[in-house]
């Protein structure tokens, strides 16, 4: 195309324009007029046809829009047929008052013949093509070329390769026709140590548990498993190092790193983060601002801020939730920034303010409730989880409640956790809709488990379970099963489970309705058979249990029904065991009703620090035998100390549990302790009354203990624990050998094996009774083998 047609062609329009006493207005504004044409200038590579393909908002009958015509163009340059910045639109407005849009292009002339990179070796030319984007015969240009290399030089560094370096030796300038880039990897740089100086409100080791790079597994042994060195990582490093310090009021800390290369090596180096704390700042005074809803007064018996006492950006935050909880709770939601002043004349003092934004305007209330992204799972299973419902004070703490009631049903995927969130309706009314959004993911596993203690011995199991399991939804063809749709998407659970053992056996089917008819009621139903060998029988048993739970408003309340109905076998007996065993032998029938109450504040089901439980259970037997069976057990956790930070918690945990039944009680169902969660330094069933040398079992059980839990590592992975245990199992109701052990272990944490941690234990009998068998040492110890 002749680059001078399109200024003969402007030329020529106005020419004649003038001619017919019209004119060509070449100033006016062109937004909202329409196009009648659209002419490229100065292509000579690339034709008029193909630059107005990549224009589809810019075309003859469209109304121009500058938003829309800068999108296009945006979209020249990204096909780097142009230079940077070498698109630029002008217009003209004719005299039927319709807009003709000038294309200027400076094109890059120059066309790509060969890519070369020289040097590399641990990138394959793929690799390096897929990274820099360039290939032959496309269009040379120099600043993507450098911005090429460039990407190659972030990927090295991204490798670890710090001295790495990448020049572009061709295609810098339009007219070359080669690009070529010249590299140099360097070795792998890897950190050998890292170390703090300066610090003393915080130790080293807590300090690393921020970090991302802590520096080789074994201190100063550099190996191919060694971290790699990063500068982007060091200053990621740098912030939350930093951000832990302001957090416990050392709001002028500061931190620098220094890198030391190892005099021998240079692919090794020494990280040295250099401390300076600052003063730690304390509260002078708090303040509230911007409530009209609550007087001050109220709001400060929510908040946890003292004047006087340190300044902690984490009581700060809790202190925020609570005030948003007060009003959400009443159906506001608003808004508090936290501001924090230094005072001038009292150095290391800090005044807070919480500023409130209230709306000002009556209560929002539930709308309408959109569900997305639910394939398989029925609305019901997360209706149920929401607890909220259209037309009801719209509790804003519970909009956080519900997504973590989602994200706990296991039946989302966590990388992608379900969202619920408030967004006003078409109307912009008081009623506000709740918008859920859920991404679902496998909710089937089989797992292939280990576990090893001193009580069970050894076992094994094979588990299948299905948490989103639905007993309605049949297949209705081959593709339900293929595709998994059929029995899924009821939120219930299915449970199968075969653990064979050397001293202990059971396999079993639980099934699991959370919320029976979509009620407060939940519906649990299980078959079982299990073997155990004591040393004084061994023991067949199968059976089933239906239990009926109810949700009370209160959460930390649980109130169930339940009943059961097993066959036991009795068998394997010794020749000298007394009646109190023999008459057991042989084969029972037990039908059991009952009802239970529990009460749980903890702050975790795993690893408690803080709250108490209490349970509450009584059991009606009939069958073969008839007597009743009651049990209370009571458990509290406090944390007497903890780091500044609120890691390193220091533990007590006091445990009493109390059992009654009559002497009507089959061998089988009576009372027995020791071993692990029983009384330590005994063995499993090594403690209770004794006939022949043999444990008989009892109708009264009371056993206690009392430990304390210290850690010793920074990370809180390994504890020490000391620990007093003392009970007494007996015939009837009353104490007449009254046990004491007292001893220490360790709470191994290993992230590998799960949260919970192994446990070692040795144990010492003080007060024992007189055939009692003792056990110096129990653990416990769960593996997982693997699982899908």
């Amino acid at each position: 195309m002749n680059c001078h047609r399109p200024y003969l062609f402007r030329l020529l329009v106005t020419i004649v324009a003038t001619l017919f006493g019209s004119a060509v207005v070449w100033a006016e504004s062109p937004v909202g007029k329409v196009i009648a044409r659209v002419i490229p200038v100065n292509n000579r590579v690339h034709n008029e046809e193909l630059i107005l393909s990549q224009m589809p908002n810019t075309r003859p009958g469209k109304v121009y829009d500058d938003g829309l015509v800068q999108q296009d163009v945006r979209q020249l340059l990204s096909t780097r047929w142009f230079a940077p910045g070498g698109v630029r639109v002008d217009t003209a407005i004719d005299a039927d008052n319709q807009v003709t849009v000038f294309v200027h292009v400076i094109e890059l002339n120059n066309i790509i013949s060969e890519v070369v990179y020289v040097g590399a070796q641990h990138l394959s030319d793929k690799e390096l093509n897929d990274l820099t984007g360039l290939r032959r015969g496309s269009p040379l240009n120099p600043t993507m070329n450098q911005l090429a290399a460039n990407s190659i030089l972030g990927k090295l560094r991204e490798d670890g390769r710090y001295y790495a370096s990448v020049t572009l030796l061709e295609g810098g300038k339009l007219t070359d026709s080669r690009v070529v880039f010249h590299i140099v990897e360097g070795p792998v740089v890897r950190v050998r140590n890292v170390s703090f100086r300066g610090n003393d409100t915080a130790s080293s080791g807590r300090l690393r548990t921020v970090l991302t790079n802590t520096g080789a597994l074994i201190p100063r042994v550099v190996t191919a498993l060694s971290p790699k060195y990063m500068p982007q990582q060091i200053e990621l490093d740098k912030s939350k190092v930093l951000d832990y310090y302001h957090r416990l009021g050392y709001l002028e800390a500061r931190i620098e790193e220094e890198v030391v290369p190892h005099p021998d090596s240079l692919g090794v180096v020494d990280i040295v983060y250099h401390v300076q704390e600052g003063p730690a700042y304390s509260v002078r005074a708090v303040r509230i601002e911007g409530n009209k809803t609550y007087t001050e007064t109220r709001l400060k018996k929510v908040v946890a801020l003292q004047e006087g006492k340190r300044y902690d950006k984490d009581v700060v935050q809790a202190d925020i939730g609570r005030l948003r909880t007060l009003y959400g709770n009443s159906g506001v939601s608003i808004g508090i920034e936290e501001g924090v002043f230094a005072v001038a004349d009292q150095p290391g003092m800090v005044d807070v303010q919480y500023k409130v934004y209230e709306p000002g305007r009556e209560p929002d209330r539930v709308g309408r409730i959109i569900i997305e992204g639910n394939t398989i799972t029925d609305q019901r299973v997360i209706l149920n989880q929401l607890q909220l419902y259209p037309g009801q004070i719209l509790q804003y703490p519970q909009i956080e409640r519900a997504r973590g009631n989602l994200i706990r049903t296991g039946l989302f995927d966590g990388e992608d956790p379900p969202t619920v969130e408030v967004v006003p309706n078409d109307f912009d009314s008081a009623y506000k809709d709740i918008r859920v959004r859920v991404k679902e993911t496998r909710t089937g596993m089989v797992a292939l488990t280990a576990n090893v203690n001193s009580d069970a011995g050894v076992n094994g199991s094979v588990t299948v379970n299905q948490r989103n399991f639905d007993i309605t939804r049949l297949p209705t063809s081959f593709d339900d099963l293929w595709a998994g749709r059929a029995f899924r998407g009821g939120g219930q659970e299915l449970r199968l489970e075969a653990m064979p053992g050397t001293i202990f056996q059971r396999y079993s089917l639980t099934f699991r309705e959370p919320y029976l008819f979509d009620s407060r009621f939940g519906l649990t139903a299980s078959g079982y058979y299990f073997n155990r060998a004591f040393a004084e029988y061994n023991e067949d048993r199968y059976g089933g249990r239906f239990t009926l739970d109810y949700r009370l408003d209160n959460p930390i309340w649980r109130v169930n029904a339940s009943t059961r109905i097993e066959g036991v076998n009795v068998k394997d007996i010794p020749y000298w065991a007394t009646p109190a065993i023999t008459d057991d032998a042989g084969q029972s029938t037990i039908l059991g009703v009952g009802t239970g109450l529990t009460r749980d504040t903890r702050d975790s089901y795993l690893l408690p620090t803080t709250g108490s439980v209490v349970d509450l259970k009584y059991e009606q037997v009939f069958g073969s035998y008839d007597f009743p069976i009651g049990t209370a057990e009571a458990s509290l956790f406090r944390t007497l100390y903890q780091r500044k930070d609120g890691s390193g918690k220091h533990i007590v945990a006091a445990r009493t549990q109390l059992g009654v039944t009559t002497s009507e009680a089959p061998v089988f169902e009576r009372f027995y302790a020791g071993g692990f969660r029983s009384l330590r330094g005994f063995q499993f069933r090594g403690v209770g009354p004794f006939e022949n040398y043999l444990n008989v079992g009892g109708t009264f059980s009371f056993l206690n203990s009392v430990e304390y839990q210290l850690p010793v590592m920074a990370n809180d992975r390994l504890y020490l624990v000391g620990f007093v245990d003392h009970g007494t199992v007996e015939q009837d109701v009353r104490v007449t050998d009254y046990r004491v052990s007292v001893g220490f272990g360790a709470r191994i944490v290993v992230p590998a094996l799960g949260p919970l941690p192994i446990a070692l234990d040795f144990a010492f009998p003080l007060v024992k009774g007189p055939y009692d068998n003792e056990r110096l040492f129990s653990f416990y110890v769960g593996w997982f083998g693997g699982g899908t």
